[in-house]
């Protein structure tokens, strides 16, 4: 496999092994690989933590009966234009 980097990168990867931490720029980029893998998984509990939190906020609202009926395909649609601030038709 090639990969073509920009010189900064490439600077950056020997600066790591050049510091000891790391024994070439294989270990350098496998470690950033597995960071990164680790870093969108953590991003992906965030993410499906605010919707379980948002899901409880819509659940308790209709517990209160602070929800909105809706009985039209345009009621849905004008519903959907005003949350995501679009101007009714």
């Amino acid at each position: 496999m090639h990969i073509s980097l920009t010189p900064e990168l490439e600077s950056r990867i020997k600066a790591k092994v050049e510091s000891g931490l790391y024994n070439n720029a294989s270990e350098v980029v496998r470690e950033a690989l597995r960071f990164m893998d680790a870093h969108e998984d953590w991003i992906h509990e965030i993410k499906l933590a605010c919707l379980r939190e948002q899901l409880q906020t819509g659940v308790d609202q209709l517990k209160k009966g602070q929800g909105v009926r809706v009985q039209s395909r345009k009621e849905l649609d004008d519903l959907f234009s005003a949350l995501q601030g679009e101007p009714h038709p």
